[in-house]
């Protein structure tokens, strides 16, 4: 009778060989994985909260303007305190991706009813240098020609059949009824 071959040594050899393989194989899936992942970003929403106020808006208060002179110029505040009823302040907070947070701050007080003076005008930008910076960085490439040319609209257009009228008779009209059935059912 033959001497049975060791088994468990080739069957152990073969199961490190696997572990070992897959060991590299994970290794590289993890390496292409954060690869991926940094070619790929979740979209991050721009935060816009608070009123806007530009330099050109700022320029237009004048002390002794009423609250409601200014609301017609600036808006209704963002804060207005009951327990500081002679200021109000109008904030301004941008979050963007890769842009660091943009806060302004633009404070009103009044003596009475009419506004005596203001703080917060040093950081206001103009209305062109705030659209600036809300532009995106992406290109897009050339936009498309929103016109349409005769041409285009020559082959867009249906052709125009000519169909002759036939003129209706009296016998080929369908009569209307003279009598019509009642809406509601009848009482029981």
């Amino acid at each position: 009778m033959p001497s049975p071959t060791p088994r468990f040594p080739l069957r152990s050899l073969l199961a490190c060989t696997l572990l070992a393989g897959l060991s590299v194989g994970c290794g590289s899936l993890d390496s292409a994985s954060r690869n991926v992942t940094s070619l790929v970003t979740p979209y991050k929403v721009e935060v816009i909260q608070g009123n806007f106020v530009s330099k050109e808006q700022a320029a237009l208060l004048q002390p002794g303007m009423s609250r409601a002179q200014i609301s017609e110029v600036l808006g209704t505040p963002l804060m207005a305190s009951v327990f500081h009823a002679n200021r109000w302040d109008y904030v301004f907070t941008l979050r963007r991706e890769g842009v660091p947070p943009q806060m302004r701050r633009f404070t009103l007080f009044f003596d009475g009813d009419a506004l005596a003076r203001f703080e917060g005008v040093e950081g206001l930008p103009s209305e062109a240098e705030f659209v600036s910076t809300l532009v995106s960085q992406r290109k897009f490439g050339k936009p498309p020609v929103l016109e349409a040319s005769e041409e285009v609209l020559q082959k867009a257009s249906p052709p125009k059949k000519t169909t002759p009228v036939i003129a209706a008779t009296p016998d080929s009209a369908p009569s209307s009824p003279t009598s019509y059935p009642p809406l509601e059912g009848a009482a029981r």
